[in-house]
């Protein structure tokens, strides 16, 4: 028990250390902006004064260019709930639309990695289950980045895409689903027992690529817990005693997730709903045919071109749906 707070006090410690960091960084960013703002109204004035057409030109694009770092620092202003600058555990599962949605996976798997990428965030893959044909059926990952639950949070639901399939020997245009769940990655400073005798732990061999381990030996665990139903998988770590740590940890996740259910209101702010993985229950559709379109249902946000948000751009629909939460709890008080 002693070794087990000693632990937890220097988890709670980090925490801290990270969180003072990352508020100077913030302090340093207004600052930036501030000192920014400074230099262009020097730059008008000078402008006007000399009648500058270059310097007039430069200071329009200074202003631009303001408008972008000022935005995103209003965005990250937002990001003020009790879970927001955690990391995000995202699973992806393949819907309705067979082959063709396995693919959807991979494509939308892609999408946020690219995201990440953009951010200097990074991935940590827990588990991949591959399609039968192609694709991907399931993906778990863990992006790891100050405030990575609080943009990722409005990803969470049902995911439209509307193509011609390249599955589909006739060419006909196809509708596939994906459900994207986000949840927040928890510590090990919140406490949520778990029995032994409720679990049911399977060991299998990984099916990725990670080694020569892969395949001869059965590093992957499966974990059940028996009383909610559930199921919990980790296959990407080099030993099976590492797979089984990742997958308790996101069992105590989701355990501590669905308490908050006893909490509807905070619950529809850490979660969201849980709707069915296929026609008309999609927070947000991608069509690349006829014409292509990205829509969000619940912000109305449309982006036209879909190849830059499959590419990582989701930035406009993550915004659009923090100051929609914003309005609304502007709203309610």
């Amino acid at each position: 028990m002693e070794d087990q707070n000693f632990w937890n006090d220097v988890e709670a410690s980090n925490r801290i250390m990270k969180e003072m960091k990352n508020l100077k960084d913030t302090i340093a960013d207004f600052n930036a902006i501030q000192e920014t703002f400074d230099d262009i109204e020097v730059m008008i004035e000078m402008a006007e004064e000399e009648d500058d057409v270059d310097l007039i030109e430069e200071a329009g694009e200074s202003i631009e260019q303001f408008k972008k770092k000022f935005e995103a620092f209003r965005i990250e202003t937002l990001l003020s709930g009790e879970f927001d600058t955690n990391n995000a555990v995202i699973n992806i599962h393949s819907g309705a639309g067979g082959t063709e949605s396995c693919d959807w996976v991979s494509m939308l798997y892609r999408m946020y990695q690219r995201w990440v990428n953009d951010k200097g965030f990074s991935v940590e893959e827990f588990d991949n289950q591959p399609g039968d044909e192609a694709g991907i059926k399931s993906v778990t990952f863990q992006v790891n980045g100050y405030h990575a639950y609080g943009y990722l949070k409005s990803e969470h639901g049902i995911h439209r895409l509307v193509r011609i399939s390249p599955f589909n020997a006739n060419g006909k245009r196809q509708t596939s689903f994906c459900s994207v769940d986000v949840m927040p990655e928890v510590d090990d400073t919140i406490e949520i027992e778990i029995k032994d005798d409720d679990l049911k732990i399977d060991t299998y061999r990984s099916s990725g690529a990670g080694g020569q381990h892969i395949n001869k030996t059965s590093s992957a665990v499966r974990i059940t817990h028996l009383p909610t139903g559930i199921v919990v998988q980790c296959q990407n770590e080099r030993s099976q005693h590492m797979n089984k740590d990742k997958a308790m940890k996101m069992l105590k996740t989701k355990l501590f997730m669905l308490k908050q259910q006893e909490n509807m209101e905070k619950m529809s702010g850490i979660r969201g709903e849980v709707a069915d993985n296929g026609f008309g229950s999609q927070i947000r559709s991608y069509v690349l045919q006829p014409y292509t379109l990205v829509k969000d249902h619940r912000t109305n946000c449309e982006v036209g071109d879909a190849s830059r948000v499959l590419d990582g751009g989701i930035d406009p629909f993550i915004n659009a749906y923090l100051k929609m939460i914003s309005q609304s709890k502007d709203s309610e008080e």
